[in-house]
């Protein structure tokens, strides 16, 4: 809304200060017949409103109907007085009972669109705002709805935290651990999947955030990090949770193999659009896959998931030794319901 459209808004003033709206109005009302007198003599006969019809416009679209009908019946009887002949009395003949008539009609509609004009304003005003509540309402039970999702799937990640410390058998605790891992970084993505206000947010910010979680959570200060994404792609948040499981998990890799044995490393996400799709690659200069490695027969459980992520998704995922490090690629990322 532009701000001329709220001074519209705004009208009638002085509703608080109604005495100052009436000497306002009187005043209006003694311009209009001074104005008249002063140009009576330039005026052919049979005007005798002619000054009086703005004053009452004024006084009704600035102070409401109040102070326009006040408006109306005094310049009414000026103009009656001083510019109806007769001039200077009252006296009603049949013209002057016509001529009071065409008044009385022409200034009763202009009062009355005025005020339905400022009564169907202020209902839009009051329709303006009870929207805004309700988009702001809206907007914290989003929020607080995003939070206790992630709440539960942290939640729920810790109990099986705690169950694996009961479970003797090794590969069956590694399995609960991944599991448990699993659910807490998708309540932590959860969180970031939108902004302040419900929109989704920009796969370079989204992406972002996420590295740096996983840095920050891996423990290692000095394996360093970088993304390159451009800042108008956005995904939906079914897209974007596989996409964030994808580059956790090839995030993770990296640290946990390909720098296994060093203290030290870059990490290089990059994703970029390719028409109507997109694509995603996460480099290390860590120790590398085998040249021979196929990640379609991986027994990993994480890379069996990230492979059955894309695949959900239409996409395509490959890893492969860069010479230094890893490069896990993942491209045919559909963008048909993403924004660019």
């Amino acid at each position: 809304m532009t701000s001329s459209g709220r001074t519209w808004e705004r009208l009638p003033v002085l509703t608080e200060r109604r005495a100052l709206a009436y000497a306002v109005t009187l005043v209006f009302c003694g311009i209009a017949w001074w104005l008249r007198l002063v140009l009576d003599p330039l005026f052919p006969p049979g005007f005798p409103y002619l000054t009086f019809f703005p004053a009452v416009i004024l006084a009704s679209f600035l102070f409401g109907r109040g102070p326009g009908i006040v408006a109306g019946l005094v310049c009414g009887i000026l103009a009656w007085y001083f510019f109806i002949p007769p001039a200077r009395t009252f006296v009603l003949t049949r013209s002057t009972a016509v001529a009071l008539i065409f008044y009385t009609g022409v200034v009763t509609v202009d009062i009355l669109l005025v005020h339905w004009m400022q009564a169907a304003n202020a209902r839009l005003a009051a329709e303006r705002e009870r929207s805004r509540r309700l988009a702001e309402h809206a907007e914290t039970l989003f929020v607080e709805l995003q939070h206790r999702v992630s709440n539960n799937l942290q939640m729920v990640g810790a109990m099986l935290s705690l169950q694996r410390r009961t479970v003797p058998d090794g590969e069956a605790q590694r399995a609960i651990g991944d599991a448990a891992a699993k659910l807490q970084l998708i309540g932590r993505i959860q969180r970031r999947l939108y902004g302040s206000k419900g929109e989704p947010l920009a796969l370079d910010a989204f992406v972002t955030a996420l590295v740096e979680d996983l840095a920050a959570s891996a423990g290692r200060p000095g394996i360093r990090h970088a993304v390159e994404a451009h800042s108008a792609l956005l995904l939906p948040p079914d897209r974007a949770i596989p996409l964030a499981l994808i580059v956790a998990e090839a995030v993770a890799n990296a640290i946990e193999h390909g720098f296994a044995d060093r203290e030290t490393g870059t990490i290089l996400v990059t994703v970029c659009a390719e028409g109507a799709q997109l694509s995603l690659t996460i480099r290390d200069d860590g120790a590398g896959v085998p040249d021979s490695f196929d990640v379609a027969r991986a027994d990993s459980l994480g890379l069996r998931i990230a492979r059955n992520l894309a695949q959900g998704m239409g996409a395509e995922l490959h890893v492969a030794a860069a010479r230094p490090g890893t490069l896990v690629t993942l491209r045919n990322i559909p963008l048909d319901t993403a924004a660019g």
